[in-house]
């Protein structure tokens, strides 16, 4: 089965604009149409044990800072490829994932892996990996550049 919808989730973080670029280029190979969603965490919710909460204000922004970007990163590739427009959700970002992917019908997601290892991937989890097993379509995984070390050398 050819893809005919894709997801494209992000966090906005390192890797996002080559995944983007990938899915763009997929898209165009087989005519599909491209959602770029992004979901604000729980983390981001309110994380009462380390004494964070947003308000309504504070999330309502944080939204909105986020939507633009994703419209940022569409326009700069507007036709290149079919976009709708972009999707912001809230809540456990491997359930929204799906979820958005059950409502849209994809045929395929598009997505970074960080290649986090040890205690991070402990505390954050991997929500690539839950989405890999749990997707209701194919998924299609992108490990993330190394970050460049940009420390100046001793000389």
């Amino acid at each position: 089965m050819t893809p005919k919808t894709i997801i494209v989730p992000t966090d906005l973080g390192e890797g996002t604009e080559a995944t983007l670029d990938y899915a763009v280029e997929i898209s165009r190979a087989f005519g599909a149409r491209l959602h770029l969603l992004h979901v604000v965490g729980i983390p981001v919710l309110g994380m009462p044990e380390m004494g964070i909460a947003y308000s309504d204000t504070m999330m309502d922004g944080m939204m909105a800072d986020d939507l633009h970007a994703l419209e940022h990163m569409i326009e700069a590739r507007r036709g290149e490829a079919d976009f709708d427009r972009p999707l912001i959700r809230s809540g456990d970002p491997r359930d929204a994932i799906n979820e958005t992917a059950k409502e849209l019908h994809a045929d395929l997601i598009v997505m970074a892996t960080h290649g986090r290892r040890g205690v991070a991937r402990v505390l954050l989890g991997s929500v690539t990996e839950m989405v890999v097993r749990t997707a209701p379509c194919p998924v299609l995984t992108m490990k993330s550049p190394e970050p460049t070390d940009v420390t100046p050398s001793a000389g």
